[in-house]
């Protein structure tokens, strides 16, 4: 990008920075409680007007409930017999407390070269670059290769109910031509060494599976003595269950990962030692070495009324995240983990995802990251968490993670994410405008 582009104030490179700062200050958490939930409708009316103000036709889709809100817009491309590409993103955030912040966390404050606030990094960043991007093509008559369809969605830090699964199920029609789809938590950078830096593209991710836990006995007084209390049953095998260590597991994604790595800095990944040289990785370490395993967190637990009286009933939720190809024996171990006395239902169950980390859309990745980063390698990696490719997948898109950010080396991006204090850098957001901007133009 020239100067004069980057001082034109309609420029995207200029206008991405205010834009991500206003998409945070509205408030879109998803508290998954329709009582107390925000919702996404002034996020999406604010995202609608502006593709409305540079031309586009803009459609905004309710998705079965009120205030959940998605907003979509096409543009057309030179060859209209390849398929489109979706550029997704979600408007909606998790909680925060303003008491632990430095900053509000619904201020979008940009000060000390961070825009702060929730969703800076998950992912109103990428919002931003999108919209950014999406309105300095049509206002200049920009015709990409193919078909893009921005999407702007719902619900996707709840699982997607309400969004994209939503989406899928009920408006595909909304996604016609889509063959491949780009979205969240890809393309930021890792520091290798000096001006050595890798860029670390989503290409698989591992399944959600949240499950209830429920163990029942016989109701009494607190102060008798009782050889089946329902808290006690539970509570044992909640243990089990999250004390257990799954088995390691290197699926081909992770493989291509310890591969790449290998190649770029010498450092070598033995197997009897997999974990402990994953750890040298530094922060990032923390979502890549969840992906050489199955996890089963508990996380919620639930019993009684009153402190003299036993309940009928316990209650325990568990966060578990299952690599591609092991959802079978991942059950067979929680069964046997939790015995018979141990009732389960899937609160929420996701798919894992896979796309092979090969094709045009790829080299375009580490083309455009190359324009602005001479030096940059693209590795491909295992998202821990999940994202809404695993609803666009299932209708046969090829997904990947893409949302290019240069940061600097001692950021501990990772922590960010959902973490008190999130934050982006200005110079990553203007960063990651103009390498989607050349991109998109190639993809």
């Amino acid at each position: 990008m020239t100067a004069s582009q980057h001082d034109d104030p309609s420029s995207a490179e200029a206008e991405v920075v205010q834009l991500c700062s206003e998409l945070i200050r509205i408030d879109t958490t998803n508290t998954a409680d329709p009582e107390t939930l925000a919702g996404e409708a002034e996020a999406a009316d604010y995202v609608a007007d502006k593709l409305r103000e540079v031309g586009y036709e803009v459609e905004v889709v309710e998705s079965g409930m009120p205030k959940r809100m998605n907003v979509f817009a096409r543009l057309q491309g030179a060859d209209r017999s390849r398929g489109a590409l979706l550029m997704h993103g979600h408007l909606d955030v998790v909680p925060a407390d303003p008491s632990e912040w430095s900053v509000h966390p619904f201020s979008g404050a940009v000060q000390d070269g961070y825009v702060w606030g929730r969703g800076a990094v998950d992912m109103k960043d990428m919002d931003a670059m999108m919209l950014a991007v999406a309105r300095r093509f049509k206002r200049e008559g920009v015709v990409p290769p193919r078909d893009i369809v921005w999407a702007f969605v719902a619900d996707e830090e709840a699982g997607g109910k309400w969004g994209a699964q939503w989406l899928v199920e009920n408006r595909p029609d909304l996604f016609e031509g889509c063959t491949e789809a780009v979205g969240e938590v890809g393309g930021f950078s890792l520091t290798l060494g000096e001006d050595q830096r890798a860029y670390l593209i989503e290409a698989a991710e591992k399944g959600i599976a949240w499950m209830r836990l429920r163990a029942k006995g016989r109701p009494g007084h607190g102060s008798f003595l009782h050889d089946d209390n329902a808290v006690t049953i539970l509570a044992e095998a909640v243990a089990r269950l999250g004390n257990h260590t799954f088995p390691l597991v290197v699926t081909d994604t992770v493989q291509a990962f310890l591969d790449r790595m290998t190649e770029l800095t010498g450092v070598e990944y033995p197997e009897d030692d997999l974990e402990g040289a994953l750890a040298k990785l530094g922060p990032i370490s923390r979502i890549i070495g969840a992906t050489v395993r199955d996890t089963a967190n508990p996380t919620m637990l639930s019993a009684g009324y009153k402190a003299n009286v036993i309940p009928s009933t316990a209650e325990a939720v568990v966060d578990c995240r299952v690599l591609p190809g092991r959802e079978e024996a991942f059950l067979r171990e929680v069964d046997e983990l939790l015995g018979p006395d141990v009732e389960r239902e899937w609160v929420t169950e996701l798919p894992p995802v896979e796309t092979p980390f090969e094709g045009a859309l790829t080299e375009a990745m580490q083309a455009a990251l190359r324009t602005e980063d001479p030096t940059a390698e693209i590795v491909p990696y295992m998202l821990s968490g999940g994202t809404d490719a695993k609803s666009f997948a299932s209708l046969g898109m090829r997904c990947y993670g893409f949302a290019p950010l240069r940061l600097p080396p001692e950021l501990d991006f990772a922590s960010l994410f959902h973490g008190i204090d999130e934050r982006v850098p200005v110079d990553a957001l203007t960063f990651g405008t103009r390498v989607l901007d050349r991109f998109l133009r190639t993809a």
